[in-house]
């Protein structure tokens, strides 16, 4: 008979956490800024150059993430804790800056499995290190039993000397470059909500469901993009459209997105799009999950590696508000809305 998974009901708070230090201890170079890690009551994190940017996020099951998806997919650990790091340090990234720390703190049911708790550290570590995060170690948390999992995650980064970047700094004449992907993980969204089996998935659109659940931010474009120029910056978190409209807004601008650099970003996305019968487009619009980096650059300059341009900046009319337009018309997509979706 298979063994009933050891619980963490049936570990006390030490032995779950002896359980936990080692996954989550990484190669030296990677443990610069933390002084004092894991261990003590708090620890303590040198700040470079004197300045600290920091940024939170949480996970919520059945908020944030399923256990058990309508497609059959069953979220792991990993799945989590690799989200939970890289949504974090993509807004580090974000900012112009570099991650330097972090600290999770983690909320679940007694009847939890000890290994899905392990496959969180390890996520965790993984993310930090295969999205290049060369510079972040986790520094320490918490551990505390509740109705539903849950995983808050604070990062700490450094600008490196520099000044960061802003929502507020677009101007008109400025190019609209994005760089990572979009509209990948809403496909994969999709795929999870779907009735097509996630083990019988072709590897092209399994892709899209690995995107969903381990995102990929491009975590060496946002200090490269601080350090070419880049007059403002963010996340896109909650789709194209929606956080586009928080950056005009900020700049007091309007983006006008170029329809035909729309297409090609949808194109990959066509043999998810055929499966299920759905609108590309909508996903590159409205999809925010793959944390890509929504940047505006001075006109004229060449745009930095890993950059896209996807449209301009534009001064907005005497009675128009600011936000986004496509080829001159207002969109429509509205992203992802935390408490109304």
């Amino acid at each position: 008979m298979p063994q009933t998974p050891l619980t963490v009901a049936e570990l006390s708070e030490a032995e779950l956490l002896k359980r936990i230090f080692p996954r989550l201890v990484l190669s030296a170079e990677h443990s610069a800024a933390v002084l004092l890690g894991p261990g003590d009551d708090a620890a303590v994190v040198n700040v470079p150059d004197g300045r600290t940017v920091i940024s939170i996020d949480t996970q919520v099951q059945d908020q944030d993430f399923r256990l058990q998806w309508n497609n059959g997919y069953r979220t792991t650990g990993y799945d989590v804790g690799w989200k939970a790091a890289a949504q974090n340090l993509s807004d580090i990234n974000a900012m112009g800056a570099s991650a330097t720390s972090l600290v999770v703190s983690l909320t679940m049911p007694a009847a939890t499995p000890v290994d899905w708790v392990e496959d969180l550290a390890d996520g965790l570590a993984a993310a930090i290190g295969k999205l290049g995060a060369g510079s972040c170690s986790v520094a320490g948390g918490d551990l505390g039993r509740g109705g539903e999992l849950s995983v808050t995650v604070a990062v700490l980064g450094t600008l490196n000397g520099g000044q960061p970047v802003l929502r507020s700094g677009a101007v008109a004449g400025d190019t609209l470059a994005i760089a990572g992907n979009a509209g990948q993980a809403a496909a994969g969204l999709a795929l999870l909500e779907s009735n097509h089996p996630a083990e019988s998935l072709a590897p092209d659109l399994r892709l899209f469901l690995d995107l969903q659940c381990r995102p990929e931010p491009p975590l060496d474009a946002g200090p490269l993009a601080r350090s070419e120029g880049a007059t403002a910056m963010m996340d896109i978190s909650d789709g194209l459209v929606r956080d586009g409209t928080r950056l005009a807004i900020a700049s007091d601008v309007v983006l006008d997105l170029d329809p035909a650099r729309l297409k090609l970003l949808a194109t990959p996305l066509q043999p998810a799009a055929g499966l299920l019968g759905a609108d590309p487009l909508a996903w590159v619009l409205g999809g925010g999950e793959d944390h890509g980096l929504l940047a505006t650059f001075p006109a004229g300059i060449q745009l930095p590696a890993g950059f896209t341009g996807i449209g301009s900046v534009q001064a907005r009319g005497a009675n128009e508000p600011a936000g986004v337009k496509i080829a001159g018309r207002p969109a429509d997509s509205v992203g992802w809305d935390h408490f109304a979706d």
